[in-house]
């Protein structure tokens, strides 16, 4: 079974703790947060070191989350992006796994989406590049709240960036919370492309309106309103064989004991893959 915790879900603990947290839990992969896999990096821990601490505990790394703002314009923002495409290539490459998950955002919302689609593909294109160097893909996230909120809308980037190291991933929150995919083009969906699931509940909007993350992904399987079986069916109809990610991004749950929420999110996620 290809079980993934997203290292997000136990964000309040450092990286080799949340590596512990998963192998303990009954995990066989990890998504590794990239602000968690800088920190770790900037106290002289090296890429090798990492491989080993993944290797002792027989786990994957997934991918690392994440590039942001791959919609941005500005030159010092590309220039950022390539920096970091560059230095999580290369752990990447180390420590074995296939992506790294890039997130496009608002900058340049209300232009035409003609040119959001030119932008953002130039600097994703510039991102592929330098990832297929290191052999590493990149896996699109389709941000509810972005231009790219939709599966149709993240395959046209795809097609316009014309790279074979980019895929998507199925995150049942942001394709509920837009409300832009239906199952039927899920389970339509090339297997091939579908490099990885983040498979969570959640609600799609809190009181005020406002698309919240830490609050709006805050809850245990079940417990939210996204019909997880629909989409559990929609992604196996689809022949996807890879990973299963868990991610619960819960500012409530990273001050809870992390190795219970792990074990909770373990057993619940087996109900499903």
């Amino acid at each position: 079974m290809k079980k993934a915790l997203h290292t997000k879900s136990v964000f309040g603990c450092n990286l080799i703790t949340a590596l512990e947290i998963a192998q303990r839990t009954g995990f066989n992969g990890v998504e590794i947060v990239a602000s968690k896999l800088d920190e770790y990096l900037a106290e002289g821990f090296t890429a090798e070191d990492l491989a080993k601490e993944l290797k002792d505990r027989d786990l994957t790394a997934v991918c690392i989350n994440d590039i942001c703002h791959i919609e941005s314009p500005r030159t010092e923002a590309l220039e950022q992006m390539l920096e970091e495409a560059e230095r999580y290539s290369a752990v990447a490459e180390t420590i074995g796994c296939p992506y790294i998950q890039l997130v496009p955002l608002i900058e340049i919302n209300g232009r035409p989406m003609e040119e959001i689609l030119e932008i953002t593909a130039n600097n994703t294109r510039k991102i592929c590049e330098i990832g297929a160097k290191h052999g590493v893909g990149f896996q699109l996230e389709a941000v509810a709240w972005s231009p790219f909120n939709s599966l149709k809308n993240g395959m046209a980037l795809i097609e316009k960036v014309g790279m074979p190291n980019l895929g998507m991933v199925v995150d049942t929150w942001h394709f509920y919370a837009s409300g832009e995919t239906t199952f039927e083009e899920i389970a339509s969906m090339d297997p091939s492309l579908i490099c990885n699931v983040h498979f969570c509940d959640g609600r799609a909007l809190g009181a005020d309106g406002e698309m919240d993350e830490n609050y709006l992904r805050g809850y245990y399987f079940e417990d939210g309103d996204i019909p997880l079986k629909d989409y559990a069916k929609a992604i196996r109809d689809s022949g996807y064989k890879g990973w299963w990610s868990v991610e619960l991004v819960s500012a409530k749950h990273w001050q809870m004991n992390a190795l219970e929420v792990a074990e909770r999110l373990s057993k619940d996620l087996d109900k499903y893959i």
